[in-house]
């Protein structure tokens, strides 16, 4: 039984739970996940539903590609699920995942811009890395085989 696929999975999920923008705020902390906005004062977790639905009137510009994001790697989740539940498409996966990653930039950019704003992104770089490190490898075996 292969294997590749089902750590590819649990990459992409972990991926998912990793911050994807790490906000900091004088001394207050915003964590940007592919799920929600989590804030440290008052502590709450804000889901993207809500985000989008609710909120929509007051949202800044750069703030939409997180939800361009959020999309892109649901669809990427769910070809890594296809994966090991049937056949997955190596090369869809990793480019749901890699502009999932790409989306999040101008998130951090936006909030660097901001006057005591400081932003990080992590999330960025660890869906990057997990295209890098599992998928180039299947994408390279995939078409070394046909």
């Amino acid at each position: 039984m292969d294997r590749g696929p089902r750590r590819r999975l649990i990459a992409v999920v972990v991926a998912g739970f990793v911050p994807w923008t790490v906000v900091l705020i004088g001394k207050e902390l915003t964590l940007v996940f592919s799920f929600g906005l989590f804030n440290t004062n008052p502590p709450e977790l804000l889901s993207v539903y809500s985000y989008f639905i609710r909120f929509t009137s007051a949202l800044p510009q750069f703030i939409e590609s997180w939800g361009s994001g959020v999309l892109l790697y649901a669809f990427a989740l769910a070809s890594a699920v296809a994966g090991v539940v049937w056949r997955e498409d190596v090369r869809v996966t990793a480019l749901a995942l890699a502009g999932a990653g790409l989306t999040q930039f101008p998130v951090f950019l936006g909030f660097n811009r901001r006057l005591n704003y400081v932003a990080v992104p992590v999330g960025s770089l660890v869906l990057l890395i997990v295209v890098w490190w599992y998928y180039l490898p299947a994408i390279r075996a995939d078409t070394a085989t046909r």
